[in-house]
């Protein structure tokens, strides 16, 4: 068998369009809008709407971690406009370009900046959405959990701590957890360019420990400081920031 698994598409249709060639079944691990490209500050959601000096603006205090200032910028913009309105028919359009992308099987779970309540409007025969549950694939059972926790940045799928370790603990015993943020690792959760710690979960490094899958897989942390660390008999592994890379992790056994 062998399994693809990608991680913040970010809007990156073509490479997704091919990321299952010559695997058995692909999987998602979430994130797959682009609001705002930190590379490229012309690609995205918000770009479109307000132009690329403001989304280099945008960057930049997030960046600082000028949060507040940043929300406040942010609504300054947004004031007399509809925003949800055009943040969902924005969003909406991506999502049916890359749903439509997924090859057959296709196993998906949400990131942090995914809308859960869109995606049952674009999931196809062929593709399957879990979150706090598991599947067999070739004689291993696989468990999803999706979503991040809550930070400063408040994008749109983050859970308190304890939904979240709910879901982790509601999979058992698995052979692959797959989540969309690192366990609470340090050199798991620091992201080298963006000089910050991302959160990473608790919850999902006790459950390394007390499962012991072989494969942990996860993404959100575009750079990671270690992109693979063995805890016990389990291969962690960030499957790497699709969006620039368009290239799957592969799984083989």
């Amino acid at each position: 068998m062998r399994v693809h698994v990608v991680s913040d598409v970010h809007g990156n249709v073509s490479d997704l369009a091919r990321a299952g060639d010559g695997a058995d079944a692909l999987v998602c691990l979430g994130d797959l809008i682009l609001f705002l490209d930190y590379a490229d500050h012309s690609r995205g959601i918000f770009p479109d709407l307000f132009g690329t000096e403001n989304a280099s603006r945008i960057v930049a205090l997030r960046t600082a971690r000028r949060f507040d200032e940043a929300r406040e910028f942010g609504r300054s913009l947004w004031a007399g406009l509809d925003r949800d309105a055009l943040i969902e028919g924005a969003v909406r359009k991506q999502y049916a370009e890359l749903f439509a992308a997924f090859p057959a099987p296709t196993y998906a779970t949400y990131g942090n900046v995914d809308v859960p309540r869109l995606w049952p409007e674009f999931t196809r025969p062929g593709t399957t959405v879990l979150d706090g549950q598991r599947v067999e694939i070739g004689g291993l059972v696989f468990g999803f959990v999706g979503g991040g926790l809550r930070t400063p940045m408040r994008t749109p799928y983050e859970i308190d701590d304890e939904e979240y370790a709910a879901k982790v603990a509601a999979l058992g015993d698995v052979d692959v957890l797959c989540s969309h943020i690192p366990p609470l690792v340090p050199e798991l959760c620091y992201d080298t360019v963006a000089r910050r710690f991302e959160r990473g979960s608790q919850a999902l490094l006790d459950a390394i420990h007390a499962v012991r899958p072989r494969y942990a897989v996860f993404g959100h942390v575009h750079q990671p400081l270690a992109r693979r660390m063995r805890i016990g008999r389990t291969e962690c592994v960030n499957v790497g920031h699709f969006a620039a890379r368009g290239t799957p992790w592969a799984l083989e056994w």
